[in-house]
C-alpha cells in the first residue's frame, strides 16, 4: 500500500510508515493537476494546509481509503465527498495544542511591549525609548472567549504570569473551569467589558463568523487589545480597523486572516496592530508532534488497526447505522436546537428514550445528540466519535434513561439541559420511515419539522399575533414554508413555531420581538 506525503513534513513521518510496511511516496507542494494523475495510485494521503482535496479529485477515487490532515483544521478537504466515496478523513488535533498557546502569549507580550515597533525603530538608527513605554500584564485581566484545548493552556499560563483569567464558554463547566484558575463569565458581553487583554479560541463555523464586530468594540475598554490565533474571519477586520483608528480600541496582534496572505489589507497600515504569518502551529516541536502523530494513525488505519480522530466516522457497523439513521438524524437536530434554545453555560444532559427505540443501540443516537450540541461552539473534528469525551472534557454530565413505558408515540426521545439560567427541554419522534418531528418543547405540544431555518417565538396566545408575524416576514420577502402553534391554555402562554426558506435579517426579527405579547424570539439554524 502506498502513501502520498503532499506537504512539507519531517523526515520521522516517513520512517513511520516504512515501519508499517507502508511504501511512501513524498511529493510536497504537489500541484492540482499531478494530483489528479496520482491518486488512484495511493491508500492514504497525508497534509497540511497546503494541499486542498476537492470533490472533483475524489469524484473517481477507488483505491484511496484515508486522508490524514496533519493539523486540527480539515477546511482544505471536502469531507462530505471523502465520505460519500468511503474515505476516512481524520486530524490530528493534540500536537500543536502547546505551540498555539505559547504563540498567543507570545503576542500578548509583543502587544503590551511594543517589540516589534521598537526594534524596527532601532534597526533604522533611531532610539526612542519613551514612545515605546509599555504596559504591565500582571495584575491586568485576560479574556478569553472558548476555553478548549488551547483556550485552557493559554489561561495555565497567564495564571503563572499574574492575571486574572476570566473566560466564556457555554460547553466548560464551572468545575474544569476552576482547575485552570478561570472564572467563568455568564455571557460574551461580561467578558468583553471587563478584559484589558482578549483572546480568542474558538473555531470559524456559521456561529463564530463576525463573532467581533463593531457592537462588540463598543463594549469594550478603550485601552483594551486583541490578540487572534485562530482562524480568520471570527473578527470582522473592517469593523477592527475602525474601531483602532477611533481609539474604540487600543491596538491588535492577529495571526490569521480572512485572505492569506493579506495582501492590501487595510490593518496593515495601522502600527498599532502587530501581525504574524499563521505561525500558530509553526514551532519544530509542534511540526514534528503532528508528523509522528499523522504518520501513526494514517500507519494505524491501513494496517487495520482502526481509526483515530477520524471525523467522518461513526463508530457502528454500518448495517445498524442504516436503520437507526432517521433517529440519528433527529437528535443531531434535536441537540442544535437545544443548544440553541438554552441560556447560560450548561450544566447536565439528560436524554430519555420510551418505547420501542429502547429495543435499538441508544448510543448511537446519544452521541449524535451530542454532536448536535457540540458543533456549533467546538474545535473542527467533532463528531460521533470525539463527542463524548469533548462534553467529558469539559465537565458535563450526561444521564441515559431508557423506558419502555407507554406513550403517545412508539418511540420517543426526550432531551433536557440543564443551565446555569434553567432548564430546557424537547421531545421528538420519527413519522413514517423518514420523517423527524419535535413534538414537544418546554412542556408545549407541538408538531414540528426539523428545517435549516426555525423562527421560534414564545408569548401570549392573542388573537392576530400570527396574522402580525406573517405580515412583517411577508414585507421582507421571506417565504413561511410550514407554521406549528401550540398553547396550554386559551389565551395564556403559548408557541409559535416558523419553518422558513432563508435566514431572517436582524431588523426584521427586531420587528417580530416589538410586536405586543411577544416574550422571546430565537431563530435557529439547524
Amino acid at each position: 500500500m502506498q502513501v502520498l506525503i503532499a506537504d512539507e513534513l519531517p523526515d520521522i513521518c516517513i520512517e513511520i510508515l516504512e515501519k508499517a510496511g507502508l511504501k511512501v511516496l513524498k511529493k510536497p507542494g504537489i500541484k492540482a493537476d499531478e494530483l489528479k494523475t496520482i491518486i488512484n495510485a495511493c491508500d492514504g494521503i497525508i497534509l497540511r494546509s497546503g494541499t486542498k482535496i476537492t470533490a472533483s479529485l475524489l469524484e473517481k477515487v477507488d483505491k484511496l481509503k484515508a486522508i490524514c490532515r496533519a493539523g486540527v483544521g480539515v477546511d482544505n478537504v471536502d469531507v462530505p465527498a471523502a465520505t460519500k466515496k468511503g474515505v476516512v478523513v481524520m486530524n490530528t488535533p493534540e500536537g500543536n495544542i502547546t505551540s498555539t498557546a505559547e504563540h498567543t502569549v507570545a503576542l500578548l507580550f509583543s502587544l503590551s511591549r511594543f517589540i516589534p515597533q521598537a526594534c524596527a525603530s532601532v534597526k533604522a538608527g533611531k532610539w526612542e525609548r519613551k514612545q515605546f513605554t509599555g504596559i504591565q500584564i500582571a495584575g491586568k485581566t485576560l479574556g478569553i472567549i472558548g476555553l478548549g484545548r488551547v483556550g485552557r493552556q493559554v489561561a495555565k499560563r497567564a495564571v503563572a504570569l499574574e492575571m486574572k483569567v476570566i473566560g466564556y464558554d457555554p460547553f466548560i463547566s464551572p468545575e474544569v473551569a476552576s482547575q485552570y484558575n478561570i472564572n467563568i463569565v455568564k455571557n460574551l458581553k461580561d467578558l468583553l467589558s471587563q478584559a484589558d487583554y482578549i483572546t480568542l479560541h474558538v473555531p470559524f463555523n456559521n456561529e463564530t463568523k463576525n463573532l467581533i464586530t463593531k457592537n462588540e468594540f463598543s463594549i469594550m475598554k478603550k485601552s483594551a487589545r486583541i490578540i487572534n490565533c485562530a482562524r480568520g474571519g471570527i473578527i470582522s477586520e473592517e469593523d477592527l480597523y475602525t474601531a483602532i483608528k477611533s481609539g474604540r480600541v487600543a491596538g491588535a496582534a492577529i495571526d490569521v486572516f480572512e485572505t492569506e496572505p493579506p495582501v492590501g489589507n487595510k490593518l496593515l497600515e495601522l502600527d498599532q496592530v502587530i501581525t504574524t504569518p499563521h505561525l500558530g502551529a509553526s514551532t519544530e516541536e509542534a511540526q514534528f508532534a503532528v508528523a509522528v502523530e499523522a504518520a501513526e494513525q494514517m500507519a494505524d488505519a491501513l494496517t487495520g488497526k482502526g481509526f483515530r480522530n477520524a471525523v467522518n466516522l461513526p463508530p457502528y457497523n454500518p448495517e445498524e447505522y442504516v436503520k437507526l439513521k432517521p433517529y440519528i438524524t433527529l437528535a443531531e437536530k434535536m441537540g442544535a436546537l437545544l443548544v440553541q434554545l438554552a441560556k447560560g453555560g450548561i450544566q447536565t444532559v439528560d436524554i430519555i428514550y420510551t418505547g420501542e427505540i429502547c429495543k435499538k443501540n441508544v448510543r448511537l443516537i446519544t452521541d449524535s445528540l451530542i454532536v448536535g450540541l457540540l458543533k456549533p461552539a467546538l474545535e473542527d473534528g467533532v463528531n460521533m466519535v470525539s463527542a463524548p469525551l469533548l462534553l467529558a472534557e469539559r465537565g458535563i454530565k450526561i444521564n441515559v434513561t431508557t423506558c419502555g413505558g407507554v406513550s403517545d408515540f412508539a418511540s420517543l426521545v426526550t432531551a433536557k439541559i440543564q443551565a446555569s439560567t434553567g432548564e430546557t427541554i424537547l421531545s421528538g419522534t420519527v413519522f413514517g420511515k423518514n420523517e423527524p418531528r419535535i413534538v414537544e418543547i418546554n412542556g408545549y405540544s407541538v408538531e414540528s419539522i426539523l428545517d435549516k431555518y426555525m423562527l421560534i417565538l414564545f408569548g401570549k396566545d392573542k388573537p392576530g399575533l400570527i396574522g402580525n408575524i406573517g405580515c412583517i416576514l411577508g414585507s421582507k420577502k421571506i417565504n413561511i414554508a410550514h407554521m406549528t402553534f401550540g398553547r396550554k391554555e386559551s389565551g395564556g402562554n403559548a408557541i409559535t413555531i416558523v419553518n422558513v426558506d432563508a435566514a431572517i435579517p436582524q431588523n426584521c426579527l427586531r420587528e417580530i420581538e416589538e410586536l405586543e405579547h411577544i416574550d422571546a424570539v430565537y431563530l435557529v439554524h439547524i
